[in-house]
């Protein structure tokens, strides 16, 4: 039975079992995953067996060959090395440890590989765009800047579509320490410095040259980065989205007093690895942290099944199940102790134009590392996307400005908690708007990563209307992209959730709020905007150029549907009183 609004919390109480945060069911019996032995050598994380202390584990590690780098103790995993070839069946063997998985492998020869975000900047359709003349000054252009308004507010309509402006009459969400979980942020653009976290923000990651390219190219070069860079620029974006300043410069974020903590576990690439992902999901557990965006799915598995029942058609071999079980075990466990600590989860539902509550999911990513080792594959719906299907995070779809959900974007009843704005480049189909920047979204970005874009001149000048600036009476500019993606609707639910944790949380004494994940979720699914199904409810794409099979069939009632889940977020309503 689908969830009523009101009843979030009930349902999320058994957060440790392998079930949608929008399900009543119970959890049904799965068949024991044999133990995971990834051969080979590298890096690997080792899971401890149940009841094994940690000196008696590393001990264990340490006979069969392997050298403990980093470890997670209250979750009983440990990140390994080896040059042992014969390490992961052997410490397996031992009894000490229940599992050993790869956490990423760096044996391939295949260089570059493809930036896991590059749909959301729909470089296909920038080039129709700039073919048809938009790179000649067809886009809109800002409004002339105004006493008191950020310079580009006026073009950010997921801003307006919320609420959000009219919101910050009662918070801001100042005071709630927000953790961004990505590829970094850029602690010197103009609209991020005033409310980045220096001395809370971490980095859980080392720079891989296969996928991230030479360290000595790196702007840093080098590939050991501080917390407070971004060299992919996904995470600026997204950081942007939820506490852009308001400052009078460029853009303004749902949130712009929130606190921002650099929680940086994706690679440059746009990877983001296990035991990366853990670690910062078990830090903002530990450190305070009132709610994190996750926009990503956990690399190499785009699903996580823990069954050869799962496999509907083509390959997974016992191994690769074994391994996706642990990784599904481990992400869970991260996932219920951040939320035992107060901690808020919000996922980006995904880009795969997939219902999620059908029967089964086509999987022709996985495993996406190392490069070229893909199999295409049919599964059913108990694998997981992990973290967004995690038992008490809020998932979230993507819409377009005309509210109409994203081509991209998933859906599924039972799956979609609420939708947010996303930006769609192909929305207004059949108006002048069709096809036209402004429909995605526009926030901060690394000027680096615009320049190596090709979006920026080396000398500082934008070229491209899919990026501007905004520069200070002093001559230093910030920078600015429009994107489009669920990795975009999830840090708008983000913002609201800071407000929410500030308009109705309990003052900590510390200049912070308490405010349980269940009772933020609650007020946010509760307050957001009723919308019906599309009449008809077939939402036909391929007039805006898509296959078929992109279709989506929207079903479901006002107050609760595939497309929207409970609503579009209202930040006006979520903090009222």
């Amino acid at each position: 039975m689908r969830k009523r609004k009101g009843a979030f919390a009930a349902l999320v109480a058994a957060a440790a079992f392998a079930v949608p945060i929008t399900t009543a069911e119970a959890a049904p019996t799965r068949p024991a995953a044999p133990a995971a032995a990834a051969e080979g050598t590298g890096e690997f994380v080792v899971f401890y067996a149940d009841g094994v202390d940690a000196g008696t584990a590393h001990a264990a590690i340490a006979a069969a060959g392997g050298t403990v780098v980093d470890e997670i103790a209250e979750l009983g995993i440990a990140r390994v090395t080896t040059a042992d070839a014969g390490f992961s069946q052997a410490v397996t063997r031992s009894g000490a440890v229940k599992g050993v998985t790869r956490n990423h492998e760096v044996g391939s020869d295949t260089r570059g590989a493809a930036h896991r975000f590059a749909e959301e900047r729909a470089l296909a359709d920038r080039a129709t765009f700039a073919a048809r003349g938009g790179g000649n000054g067809a886009s809109a252009q800002a409004a002339p800047p105004r006493a008191g308004v950020d310079r580009f507010a006026d073009l950010q309509w997921g801003m307006k579509m919320i609420g959000a402006p009219q919101a910050h009459a009662t918070a801001t969400g100042k005071g709630v320490k927000v953790g961004i979980i990505d590829t970094g942020i850029d602690a010197s653009h103009l609209d991020l410095a005033a409310n980045f976290d220096a001395t809370l923000s971490r980095n859980f990651t080392t720079d891989i040259p296969l996928i991230d390219g030479a360290c000595e190219d790196e702007p840093d070069h080098s590939c050991s980065d501080p917390a407070n860079v971004d060299e992919g620029g996904h995470g600026t974006h997204v950081a942007g989205i939820v506490a852009a300043a308001k400052n009078g410069i460029g853009v303004e974020g749902v949130a712009p007093e929130a606190t921002l903590v650099n929680l940086r576990a994706g690679q440059d690439s746009g990877f983001f690895f296990f035991f990366e992902t853990v670690a910062a999901l078990t830090y903002a557990a530990d450190n305070g942290i009132d709610v994190v965006n996750m926009s990503f799915f956990t690399d190499p598995w785009l699903y996580n099944c823990d069954s050869a029942d799962d496999i509907v058609s083509g390959t997974s071999t016992p191994d690769e199940l074994a391994q996706q079980a642990m990784i599904r075990e481990g992400l869970l466990d991260a996932v219920a102790n951040a939320r035992a600590h107060g901690v808020t989860l919000v996922a980006a539902a995904g880009n795969e134009h997939q219902d999620l509550s059908a029967p089964t999911r086509l999987d022709e990513t996985s495993p996406d590392f190392p490069p070229d080792t893909e199999h295409v594959r049919t599964v059913t719906n108990d694998c997981l996307s992990l973290p967004s299907e995690a038992p008490g995070v809020i998932q979230v779809s993507a819409i377009g400005p005309s509210t109409v959900k994203a081509d991209y974007s998933v859906w599924g009843q039972g799956s979609i908690n609420v939708a947010a704005p996303g930006g769609w480049f192909r929305d207004h189909f059949g108006t002048k708007h069709f096809m036209q920047p402004e429909n995605m979204i526009l926030s901060s970005y690394p000027k680096a990563v615009a320049q190596e874009e090709g979006g920026v001149t080396p000398g500082g000048g934008v070229r491209d209307p899919f990026y501007k600036r905004d520069c200070v009476p002093s001559g230093q500019c910030s920078y600015y992209q429009y994107l489009q993606g669920t990795s975009m609707a999830s840090p708008h639910v983000v913002g609201v959730v800071a407000l929410i944790i500030q308009a109705h949380g309990t003052p900590d004494g510390h200049g912070g709020f308490d405010l349980s994940p269940d009772a933020v979720a609650d007020i946010l699914t509760r307050t957001a905007t009723d919308t019906p199904c599309p009449d008809p409810a077939l939402l036909d794409y391929t007039q805006e150029g898509r296959p078929a099979s992109w279709n989506a069939t929207c079903t479901g009632t006002p107050a609760l549907n595939s497309n929207y889940g409970e609503g579009i977020v209202s930040a006006t309503a979520a903090v009222a009183p």
